[in-house]
């Protein structure tokens, strides 16, 4: 996800997460990435709604995901790879939890052991499938397991867990204490077993003095199991540390796939139903860029369960961009896919559009209209208000503000003129609008000012009052076509 650091949970959302996905219905792509995992839902929601801001990571992750959608069956094994070894350890917890070093380095050497066969079967992967990826991120991530998880790294680990299952005993060393107490205990790595039988038997051997505990001597047993507790006790700790280690790394690779796994999933969702995605083209903050053909929202495609209606517009160099036109004309839709693609781009995922391209923002924002407050504590107007305060105080130079219908609870005059006073000053302070509303005057205005940095849009809809769910560029409009839907209801 990042070339110089871990994609870390939890992340720092943004304090708008809850409207951001209430008002562009979030949930809906999120459920379509983690077809009913949780841990995918989780990780596809973090990833998303904490997208970057940098124009390099978003590319760095777009490389990866070219990489994922060429080799779908690839990173889906890597991916099951990463959660066996959690599953396996929730299989074969004994010891790991244990207080006795004993227990300890048991349940340590056995996750160890099952941790080397999957690293094992990375490496194979490595090997066999490394050439097909050109991303670099894959090329680094392949080249670390090669070189690393090589066949002496693998004999070397196999020699280690063989000599710690201590299958002839334990070779300690102590040294005495004022009252004869044993401190200092170390583990010994036993005699050398690579000398012929001829040198074992004329080598000079050390000294042994030798006791034996009888049969039934438990108290003797017990102090015996406590000098090799004593022995094993840093060789256990350092087991377990190793253990963890591996285990983490991964923790971290489930982690990391789990965002990009979720793009598969939601790439054969879309094609399945024939949906366009492509690639988009980020450009810098401070520039005014946002052009695409084909543009359509994700999320209704994909409660549809099929291909729906895409827009094309060029709002280069503009700061505003004013919808208007006929009820249910699909402005709502346009404003939504708006929304998702700036998300979709700048987390580093492709965008349901032929083509895009956008500034990179510094924050995105949702003003929408909201039911009555059920619990009469303020008015439409006051919770529209307080709302906006929130947004303002909040949004900065290079955000993105979406609004819809937005001041509509008061009347014509005094709705508009609030409209235009915030639409203005956010202009004003470099934050880039798009409000879809129906406030005639308001819109009319801004029209008139012949604004050089504001685009005018209205919802498509043909003569006989059919609508085509397309936006078009054009002046606003005193109607919203109301008795369009009046005569389709009532005839």
């Amino acid at each position: 996800m990042f070339r110089d650091h871990d994609f870390d949970l939890p992340r720092n959302l943004p304090s708008n997460e809850q409207a951001l996905t209430q008002d562009l219905e979030l949930n809906t792509l999120f459920n379509a990435m983690a077809l009913g995992d949780k841990f995918l839902f989780q990780i596809a929601k973090d990833a998303v709604l904490s997208g970057s801001s940098d124009m390099n990571t978003m590319l760095y992750r777009q490389d990866i995901l070219k990489d994922c959608m060429k080799n779908p069956s690839i990173i889906r094994e890597i991916y099951d790879i990463s959660i066996e070894s959690h599953e396996e350890k929730k299989k074969n917890w004994y010891g790991l939890f244990s207080r006795y070093p004993a227990g300890i380095l048991y349940g340590s050497a056995e996750m160890l052991q099952m941790l080397v066969g999957l690293l094992k079967k990375l490496r194979k992967i490595a090997v066999e499938h490394a050439d097909n990826f050109e991303s670099e991120g894959f090329s680094t991530f392949f080249a670390m397991i090669k070189d690393e998880l090589d066949d002496e790294y693998f004999s070397v680990i196999q020699n280690h867990l063989k000599a710690l299952k201590f299958r002839d005993g334990v070779l300690i060393s102590a040294e005495l204490d004022e009252g004869n107490v044993g401190v200092d205990y170390i583990l010994r790595r036993p005699h050398d077993r690579s000398r012929s039988w001829v040198q074992r038997i004329f080598t000079r051997k050390s000294p042994v003095y030798t006791f034996r505990i009888a049969d039934r001597d438990d108290s003797g047993a017990r102090a015996l199991s406590e000098l090799r507790d004593r022995g094993i006790n840093l060789v256990a700790n350092v087991l377990a540390q190793s253990s963890d280690h591996i285990e983490n790394f991964f923790k971290m690779l489930g982690v990391e796939l789990a965002f990009y796994v979720g793009c598969l999933n939601l790439y054969d969702q879309l094609a399945h139903i024939g949906g366009t995605v492509s690639f988009p083209l980020p450009v810098a903050a401070g520039e005014r860029k946002h052009a695409f053909e084909g543009l359509f929202d994700v999320c209704l495609a994909l409660t549809m369960g099929q291909k729906v209606v895409g827009n094309d517009v060029n709002a280069d160099d503009k700061d505003c961009v004013i919808i208007t036109g006929a009820n249910q004309g699909g402005k709502s839709t346009f404003l939504r896919s708006i929304g998702l693609a700036q998300l979709m781009m700048q987390c580093g995922m492709f965008i349901t559009a032929g083509s895009f391209s956008s500034n990179i923002c510094e924050g995105l924002f949702t003003h929408y209209k909201r039911e009555e407050d059920a619990f009469m504590e303020s008015g439409k107007l006051d919770e529209e208000l307080s709302r906006m305060s929130q947004v303002v105080d909040n949004v900065g130079p290079n955000s993105l503000l979406l609004l819809n219908e937005s001041f509509s609870a008061t009347n014509e005059r005094e709705g508009s003129e609030i409209a235009k006073q915030i639409t203005c000053a956010l202009l004003e302070s470099r934050v880039k609008v798009f409000f879809v509303t129906h406030l005639y005057e308001f819109a009319h205005v801004l029209y008139d000012e012949k604004m050089e940095n504001a685009l005018f849009l209205r919802a498509e809809r043909q003569a006989d009052g059919e609508r085509t769910f397309k936006v078009v560029k054009g002046e606003p409009l005193e109607t919203s076509y109301g008795e369009d839907l009046y005569r389709a209801i009532w005839g």
